[in-house]
């Protein structure tokens, strides 16, 4: 799926909020990494056999949600009672935003519980793949319900002028809005769901937003719209009020654990997909192929040595065990690559997300020029990439040829 397509299906629903009444087509949960994560857990479950319609603890109960859950944003243990509320709120509220939009379906309440099922899996899937993707998805949902609402004219006029009185008359239109056409009943109720609204467009746009119930002083930044993980952790392990946050929380061990997570969701998904639309087989063709399965998934640029692009599918390619142990890494040894098949992968991989994006037969688009080029200027220690007209894939050849 490309972002115009993605456009596409969000053009198709009318989104008014006048009209559906809806106060919770998004929430305090709803920041881009959790929709993100949720989406994942969505397609796991689905993947692994589970039935539909499906309910917030089915998803949430399931082997893969629990394990990553707690890994990636320090929860306790799901399973246990008095987690109840949160996780519900957790994966709920996602869920929720998403039948909002048309990508799941609400199928009813089955014992004081909304059950739903996936309405549009490839969009679903498209947001699970990665938290970029998952921010645009976010931006134009949130852009096309505020035009169908009739709030536009107010966000844009404070985007006009981002002042703290822009910002003030803002948050009062947004409030009574909620208040006059949503179940939304308190001021600070709709307030809580405002910088949800307000922050991701923002820092799409590269402006300020909304800090603390304040203008921020600064342009918003992707990190500052993803999701609080210390919220939880706080209330499950018992912090002191009086320890900061960042001095409570071992960063570096979170981040290697969501690091992880990421690596490991490409590896799945990139398997996932050579498996069903290119029957398993290498993307690399030689004698190392020849009636093998491409069931090791290589690092063109080792993850050892550059970590940053290390969760890229674009820096990820199907091999044979033959091709990844004997060529790419010779004599199996994993720390050393080859440069002459590190070069044969990079051109290989060329082609396969040139295809993928420009000449597919109905599969998902599953990767992203501007990733890639990011890929190769890290790799390649260069800025020739990122320059080049999008989809470009001749004078991507060509800067492989040049920079290799």
């Amino acid at each position: 799926m490309t972002n115009n397509i993605l456009s596409r299906f969000i053009d198709e629903h009318n989104y008014d909020v006048r009209v559906s009444g809806n106060g919770r087509w998004i929430d305090q949960k709803c920041a881009l990494d959790a929709v993100c994560f949720v989406a994942d857990c969505i397609v796991d479950y689905i993947q692994k056999g589970g039935k539909q319609p499906f309910q917030s603890p089915d998803i949430w109960h399931a082997d893969y949600s629990i394990e990553n859950v707690q890994h990636l944003f320090g929860k306790p243990d799901p399973t246990i009672r008095t987690t109840l509320d949160e996780y519900n709120k957790f994966f709920r509220q996602p869920m929720k935003m998403l039948a909002a939009a048309g990508v799941l379906r609400e199928d009813g309440i089955l014992n004081n519980t909304i059950q739903f099922s996936v309405e549009k899996p490839e969009v679903l899937e498209y947001i699970a793949l990665r938290e970029r993707n998952s921010f645009e998805f976010l931006c134009m949902y949130i852009e096309k319900t505020l035009k169908d609402s009739g709030l536009w004219d107010s966000f844009e006029t404070f985007f006009d002028l981002q002042t703290k009185e822009a910002l003030l008359d803002l948050k009062t239109t947004f409030s009574d809005f909620c208040i006059k056409y949503t179940p939304i009943n308190t001021t600070v109720e709709a307030n809580r769901i405002f910088s949800k609204v307000l922050n991701p467009l923002a820092c799409k746009m590269h402006l300020k937003g909304i800090e603390r119930g304040y203008l921020s002083k600064s342009m918003i930044t992707y990190d500052k719209i993803m999701y609080n993980q210390a919220n939880w952790r706080d209330k499950a392990v018992g912090k002191d009020k009086n320890i900061a946050r960042g001095d409570f929380i071992q960063a570096p061990q979170q981040d290697n654990q969501m690091y992880q997570y990421r690596v490991s969701r490409a590896i799945k998904y990139l398997r996932q997909f050579n498996d069903k639309y290119n029957e398993g087989k290498s993307e690399v063709l030689d004698k190392f192929s020849v009636g093998e399965a491409a069931t090791h998934m290589h690092h063109i640029f080792p993850r050892n040595q550059y970590r940053i692009i290390a969760e890229y599918m674009e820096n990820l390619i199907a091999l044979t065990s033959g091709q990844h142990l004997q060529a790419a890494h010779p004599n199996g040894n994993t720390s050393v690559v080859d440069p002459a098949y590190q070069y044969t992968c990079l051109i290989a991989k060329t082609e396969s997300i040139r295809k993928n994006i420009m000449s597919n037969h109905g599969e998902p688009v599953i990767y992203d020029f501007d990733a890639f080029m990011y890929v190769l200027d890290v790799g390649l220690k260069t800025d020739y990439f990122e320059a080049l007209p999008s989809c470009d894939f001749n004078s991507v050849l060509t800067g492989i040829e040049f920079n290799f």
